[in-house]
């Protein structure tokens, strides 16, 4: 046993079970001697309803990881460098993929036997949004073991329809300062920027539609599975209704069965018994025919 094992199995759970199973790894460290495990694992925090459904997101649907991850990386270099259309799209697909994997940790929670509200839902959102926003929320969510959710922070702001984008930070330069640049840039290096610009601009945007793409696809195959696992939990509850009538069903039997044999017990020895009562008759019967003979016989 060690912590990254544990703690794997404690995010894992749900938010009720998580304190009692920590004080028995806890206390199953202490039996092997181990008091430092046992300390660092003591120190594990029980993680809110929705930090608990983020984990179980990352911990059973791990295909959803590394696409969010990929895309949050393509939308904060496009946010750096499109224009208001594209960023409108980013933001519409941003909007996409948070709704549905939500949802998705939602339909988790269910399936584990803990519904989360709806206010816990809008907590998995905000923690989506500043996985995109943020690398450093980014790595915190992958690892499955959020304690709280994450505040999402500035985020990316949405633009609306016909907005025009914000000016970059860098362009924020006096008049006089920016003709100072121009002038000691030569021309070659201008069109080396530009192209370079054209050449990141072209990867987000491949990355963002190829995560968008990849997101649908993923959304589909939940739907399946969410079906299946409705489907599968249907005929599990049946079969253990079935397991429960047929285990009361043999209990009955066995009963049954019991009763049998004390009564064939019994009725074995009351059969000994009268046969016991024959043979005893059965002698007596004898001697007194013996005897009735020798006096019917006259002496010689």
């Amino acid at each position: 046993m060690d912590l990254e094992t544990v703690a794997d199995e404690l995010y894992r759970l749900r938010p009720e079970e998580f304190t009692a199973i920590r004080a028995a790894r806890m206390a199953e460290a202490r039996t092997a001697g181990d008091r430092a495990l046992a300390d660092r694992i003591g120190k594990l925090r029980r993680p809110s309803l929705s930090a608990w459904a983020g984990n179980l997101l990352v911990h059973e649907s791990p295909g959803e990881v590394e696409p969010l991850l990929r895309l949050g990386e393509g939308l904060r270099q496009a946010h750096r460098d499109l224009d208001g259309a594209q960023l409108r799209e980013l933001s519409r697909q941003q909007r996409v993929l948070i709704t549905a994997l939500s949802r998705q940790a939602g339909q988790l929670a269910a399936q584990a036997g803990h519904p989360i509200t709806e206010a816990a839902r809008h907590e998995v959102e905000n923690t989506l949004r500043a996985v995109l926003a943020d690398p450093d929320a980014a790595r915190e969510w992958a690892s499955g073991r959020l304690v709280k959710p994450l505040a999402a922070g500035t985020g990316f702001p949405a633009m609306a329809e016909g907005a025009a984008p914000a000016p970059p930070r860098r362009a924020a330069k006096t008049a006089k300062t920016a003709k100072a640049a121009e002038a000691a840039k030569s021309t070659g290096a201008s069109k080396a920027a530009a192209a370079e610009r054209r050449r990141r601009l072209t990867r987000a945007r491949k990355e963002a539609d190829r995560a968008a793409r990849e997101l649908r696809t993923r959304e589909k195959a939940a739907a399946t599975a969410s079906r299946e696992a409705f489907a599968a939990k249907k005929n599990w509850d049946e079969a253990q209704q079935r397991v429960s009538d047929l285990t009361a069903e043999l209990q009955h039997a066995r009963e049954a069965q019991q009763q049998a044999r004390s009564a064939e017990q019994t009725a074995r020895e009351r059969a000994r018994t009268a046969d016991r009562g024959v043979r005893e008759a059965r002698r007596k019967a004898d001697a007194a025919a013996e005897e009735a003979q020798r006096l019917e016989t006259p002496e010689q």
